[in-house]
Protein backbone atom coordinates (compact mmCIF):
# COMPACT_ATOMS: atom_id res chain seq x y z
CA UNK A 1 0.00 0.00 0.00
CA UNK A 2 2.67 2.44 0.95
CA UNK A 3 4.07 1.86 -2.46
CA UNK A 4 1.10 2.53 -3.97
CA UNK A 5 0.53 5.99 -2.29
CA UNK A 6 4.61 6.74 -3.26
CA UNK A 7 4.03 5.57 -6.80
CA UNK A 8 0.62 7.75 -7.18
CA UNK A 9 2.50 10.66 -5.42
CA UNK A 10 4.67 11.06 -8.21
CA UNK A 11 2.48 10.23 -10.99
CA UNK A 12 0.31 13.42 -9.70
CA UNK A 13 3.64 16.01 -9.64
CA UNK A 14 5.16 14.70 -12.89
CA UNK A 15 1.41 15.46 -14.28
CA UNK A 16 1.43 18.62 -12.61
CA UNK A 17 4.90 19.55 -13.90
CA UNK A 18 3.58 18.75 -17.37
CA UNK A 19 0.76 21.01 -16.90
CA UNK A 20 2.94 23.79 -15.85
CA UNK A 21 5.25 23.22 -19.01
CA UNK A 22 1.95 23.49 -21.43
CA UNK A 23 0.67 26.75 -19.99
CA UNK A 24 4.01 28.28 -19.42
CA UNK A 25 4.09 31.99 -21.41
CA UNK A 26 6.67 32.24 -23.46
CA UNK A 27 9.81 34.21 -23.31
CA UNK A 28 10.22 37.51 -24.73
CA UNK A 29 13.61 38.99 -23.39
CA UNK A 30 16.12 38.31 -25.22
CA UNK A 31 18.64 37.99 -22.65
CA UNK A 32 22.12 38.33 -24.71
CA UNK A 33 21.42 41.46 -26.53
CA UNK A 34 22.82 44.53 -25.59
CA UNK A 35 19.92 46.56 -23.99
CA UNK A 36 21.55 49.61 -25.10
CA UNK A 37 22.38 48.92 -28.50
CA UNK A 38 18.48 47.43 -29.02
CA UNK A 39 17.46 51.04 -27.70
CA UNK A 40 19.27 52.70 -29.69
CA UNK A 41 17.99 50.73 -33.18
CA UNK A 42 14.59 51.41 -31.88
CA UNK A 43 15.07 54.71 -31.67
CA UNK A 44 16.54 54.80 -35.44
CA UNK A 45 13.36 53.06 -36.30
CA UNK A 46 10.73 54.95 -34.83
CA UNK A 47 12.67 58.34 -36.01
CA UNK A 48 12.20 56.53 -39.77
CA UNK A 49 8.25 55.45 -38.79
CA UNK A 50 7.55 58.68 -37.38
CA UNK A 51 6.47 56.37 -34.23
CA UNK A 52 7.41 56.53 -30.37
CA UNK A 53 9.67 53.59 -28.49
CA UNK A 54 8.24 51.37 -25.68
CA UNK A 55 10.40 49.95 -23.56
CA UNK A 56 8.97 46.88 -21.73
CA UNK A 57 11.90 46.34 -18.97
CA UNK A 58 11.97 43.42 -17.27
CA UNK A 59 13.04 39.74 -17.88
CA UNK A 60 12.00 36.23 -18.72
CA UNK A 61 12.70 35.51 -14.49
CA UNK A 62 9.31 37.80 -13.91
CA UNK A 63 6.18 36.71 -14.07
CA UNK A 64 4.11 39.59 -14.37
CA UNK A 65 6.45 41.14 -17.71
CA UNK A 66 5.53 37.40 -19.30
CA UNK A 67 2.08 38.04 -18.42
CA UNK A 68 2.04 41.79 -19.87
CA UNK A 69 3.45 40.70 -23.36
CA UNK A 70 1.16 37.37 -23.38
CA UNK A 71 -1.52 39.91 -22.90
CA UNK A 72 -0.74 42.36 -25.37
CA UNK A 73 -0.10 39.80 -27.99
CA UNK A 74 -3.41 38.15 -27.55
CA UNK A 75 -5.49 41.29 -27.46
CA UNK A 76 -5.94 42.67 -31.08
CA UNK A 77 -7.03 46.46 -30.02
CA UNK A 78 -4.12 46.72 -28.06
CA UNK A 79 -2.03 44.89 -30.66
CA UNK A 80 -2.79 47.44 -33.35
CA UNK A 81 -2.77 50.59 -31.19
CA UNK A 82 0.96 49.08 -30.45
CA UNK A 83 1.66 48.44 -34.16
CA UNK A 84 0.03 51.63 -35.73
CA UNK A 85 2.19 53.90 -33.13
CA UNK A 86 5.36 52.62 -31.36
CA UNK A 87 7.98 50.74 -31.82
CA UNK A 88 7.98 47.96 -28.69
CA UNK A 89 10.81 46.05 -27.60
CA UNK A 90 11.29 44.23 -24.59
CA UNK A 91 14.56 45.59 -22.66
CA UNK A 92 16.05 42.81 -20.21
CA UNK A 93 17.20 43.99 -17.26
CA UNK A 94 18.65 40.91 -14.81
CA UNK A 95 19.30 41.82 -11.61
CA UNK A 96 21.83 38.88 -10.72
CA UNK A 97 25.40 39.65 -10.04
CA UNK A 98 25.92 35.95 -11.48
CA UNK A 99 25.66 36.97 -14.90
CA UNK A 100 29.05 38.73 -14.73
CA UNK A 101 30.51 41.92 -14.25
CA UNK A 102 30.25 43.11 -17.99
CA UNK A 103 26.48 42.08 -18.22
CA UNK A 104 25.72 43.96 -14.67
CA UNK A 105 27.74 47.39 -16.12
CA UNK A 106 25.19 47.01 -18.71
CA UNK A 107 22.33 47.10 -17.20
CA UNK A 108 23.51 49.67 -14.69
CA UNK A 109 23.86 51.75 -17.99
CA UNK A 110 20.24 51.04 -19.43
CA UNK A 111 18.46 51.49 -16.40
CA UNK A 112 20.55 55.06 -16.36
CA UNK A 113 19.65 55.87 -20.01
CA UNK A 114 16.03 55.20 -18.79
CA UNK A 115 16.03 57.37 -15.85
CA UNK A 116 16.28 54.52 -13.50
CA UNK A 117 12.82 53.03 -14.01
CA UNK A 118 13.36 50.13 -11.76
CA UNK A 119 12.46 52.64 -8.46
CA UNK A 120 8.65 51.14 -9.90
CA UNK A 121 9.13 47.72 -10.28
CA UNK A 122 8.66 45.43 -13.19
CA UNK A 123 7.30 45.47 -15.59
CA UNK A 124 7.78 49.00 -16.22
CA UNK A 125 7.19 50.86 -19.27
CA UNK A 126 9.60 54.13 -20.73
CA UNK A 127 8.12 56.37 -23.49
CA UNK A 128 10.65 57.30 -25.87
CA UNK A 129 10.44 60.07 -28.62
CA UNK A 130 11.82 60.04 -31.98
CA UNK A 131 15.31 61.73 -30.89
CA UNK A 132 15.29 58.88 -27.29
CA UNK A 133 14.33 61.19 -24.74
CA UNK A 134 12.61 59.77 -22.02
CA UNK A 135 8.31 61.13 -21.97
CA UNK A 136 7.34 59.18 -19.19
CA UNK A 137 7.79 56.33 -17.00
CA UNK A 138 4.47 53.91 -16.45
CA UNK A 139 4.23 51.59 -13.26
CA UNK A 140 2.47 48.69 -14.39
CA UNK A 141 1.02 48.01 -11.18
CA UNK A 142 -1.58 50.99 -12.21
CA UNK A 143 -2.58 48.62 -15.07
CA UNK A 144 -3.10 45.60 -13.05
CA UNK A 145 -6.53 43.86 -12.61
CA UNK A 146 -6.82 40.74 -10.15
CA UNK A 147 -3.43 38.02 -11.94
CA UNK A 148 -3.69 40.35 -15.39
CA UNK A 149 -3.87 43.37 -16.59
CA UNK A 150 -7.38 45.91 -17.39
CA UNK A 151 -7.65 45.95 -20.85
CA UNK A 152 -9.15 49.84 -20.74
CA UNK A 153 -6.13 50.72 -18.66
CA UNK A 154 -3.38 49.66 -21.03
CA UNK A 155 -5.42 51.04 -24.05
CA UNK A 156 -5.70 54.92 -21.81
CA UNK A 157 -1.54 54.29 -21.28
CA UNK A 158 -1.13 54.04 -24.69
CA UNK A 159 -3.03 55.80 -26.18
CA UNK A 160 -2.05 59.08 -23.69
CA UNK A 161 1.39 58.50 -25.34
CA UNK A 162 1.20 58.03 -28.92
CA UNK A 163 3.36 60.70 -31.31
CA UNK A 164 -0.37 61.92 -32.23
CA UNK A 165 -1.13 62.89 -28.88
CA UNK A 166 1.96 64.35 -27.27
CA UNK A 167 2.58 66.58 -30.47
Amino acid sequence: MKKFVILLMLLCLSGMQYIKAQTALPKVYDEEINPLEQIDKAVAKAQSEGKFVICQVGGNWCPWCLRFADFITKDATISKMIDENFVYIHVNYNPRKEEGAEKMERAKKMLARLNNPGRFGFPVFVVLNQQGKVLHIQDSSFLEEGKGYNQEKVLRFFKNWTPKAVN
